[in-house]
């Protein structure tokens, strides 16, 4: 990138053109201004104050604090918005004009990009699925009988999504305590405390913008009209109190205590490149969720988990079973409505190889096989682990789209 403008950027930079994420920021002299931005390289675009200097008739939704406003304006705004902000980026006319509005991003204190409506995580990937199953299920059928037949997916917190960066403090919760030798007939009993068991879930979410009327189902089809973009996602969880307590009614405080979402949500059209066919459907599907003859729904999109800076797994987004458009279209079958900010996740992110699995649960076997790190094993995190996801994209002519980073750290 040219030192003396911070608008030059290679081709293969993945923040270039191709991308444009949206995020929210502030900075230390206006620390209580909290603006819409663009990253650009390593810089954010003030949107609001390019939007007001080329009288965009957008100008007054590109300067709310959230970017609440600008999803739910529609697809139409989006795809405006961005032509525009690409055009004062790179057009040589125009970016002088927008150069005294880039901020570098180590002096932007980035914010959670959007307020959470709803927060809906699925199970979509069969690997993951099917090791689960083997690890707890060691004698019977890994997956269970509906697992083919629907997205499987429970309904969390929205008010613990939290933005990347932001600490997280190791949970306290019931879990199982642990068999008496002495007595191995006894009734199992609960114990409380921290969590033993602290994972993590690789996740890319999903961010709604346009709502839906309540009653009305929304297709497979119509899922650009409501999805604005993507984001990485982790789902932190407690496994151990999840597995007290999931039977019947599923996950609870074993996931609701934080999820981290990047601080960066790149638009859907940045990833068209990226499209991918999803794995062959080994079922008839019922006509909803009939993928076939659809555009694909698949993305191709590569991941990398670090754990103390070491990398632990590389889970590829393109061997998700369930597609982004048929959770949408499956959460919304029976007439609940999206409503603007509602957030989406695929569930775990793993892959047919040992490395490719996302999250400890998988790697380890359920604490059988530890990790091995430069500073010691690993089955579940300690305190003081810090984990961070990373992704790419095939872009257009060869380049990538980058997907901004989640990270976190275990706080006591």
């Amino acid at each position: 990138m040219s030192a003396a403008n911070p608008l030059i950027l290679p081709e293969d930079h993945l923040f270039g053109q191709h991308n444009l994420p949206y995020g929210v920021y502030s900075t230390a002299d206006t620390p209580g201004l909290r603006r819409i931005g663009i990253r650009y390289g390593d810089h954010v675009l003030d949107l609001a104050a390019a939007a007001r200097l080329f009288a965009s008739p957008h100008a007054e939704l590109l300067s709310a604090p959230t970017l609440n406003p600008l999803l739910a304006a529609g697809r139409a705004v989006w795809t405006a918005v961005r032509t525009d902000a690409r055009l004062w980026l790179t057009s040589p006319a125009e970016r002088e004009r927008v150069g005294g509005l880039m901020v570098p991003l180590a002096d932007a204190t980035l914010h959670l990009p959007f307020e959470v409506a709803d927060y809906v995580d699925f199970y979509a990937s069969e690997h993951h699925a099917t090791n689960v199953g083997r690890i707890f299920r060691p004698d019977g059928e890994p997956l269970t009988p509906n697992w083919k037949h629907l997205p499987i997916g429970y309904h969390g917190r929205a008010g613990t999504v939290v933005v990347s960066g932001t600490e997280v403090r190791r949970p306290s919760g019931q879990r199982r305590a642990p068999a008496d030798p002495a007595n191995p007939g006894a009734a199992p009993k609960a114990v409380f405390g921290p969590s033993q068991r602290l994972d993590i879930e690789a996740e890319v979410g999903f961010v709604v913008g346009a709502p839906s009327v309540l009653g009305e189902p929304v297709p497979q089809g119509a899922f650009r009209e409501h999805v604005f973009g993507v984001c990485l996602l982790n789902d932190w969880s407690a496994r151990d109190v999840q597995a007290w307590e999931y039977v019947p009614l599923g996950p609870f405080l074993g996931k609701s205590f934080a999820t981290s979402v990047s601080a960066w949500v790149t638009p859907l059209e940045a990833l068209d490149a990226a499209r991918t066919a999803p794995p062959e459907r080994t079922h008839e599907l019922l006509d909803y969720l009939d993928d076939s003859g659809a555009e694909p729904g698949g993305f191709d999109l590569r991941i990398t988990v670090t754990l103390n800076g070491h990398t632990i797994a590389e889970p590829p987004f393109s061997a998700m079973y369930w597609t982004a458009a048929q959770q949408l279209a499956h959460m919304t079958v029976n007439g609940a409505s999206l409503r603007t900010g509602d957030l989406f996740a695929s569930g775990t992110v793993s892959g047919p190889e040992p490395h490719q699995r996302g999250c400890l649960l998988e790697l380890t076997w359920s604490g059988r096989d530890a990790v091995e790190l430069p500073d010691g094993k690993r089955t579940f995190l300690e305190d003081g682990d810090e984990v961070v996801l990373t992704a790419w994209a095939p872009g257009p002519d060869g380049t990538r789209v980058g997907l901004g980073e989640v990270s976190g750290r275990i706080a006591c």
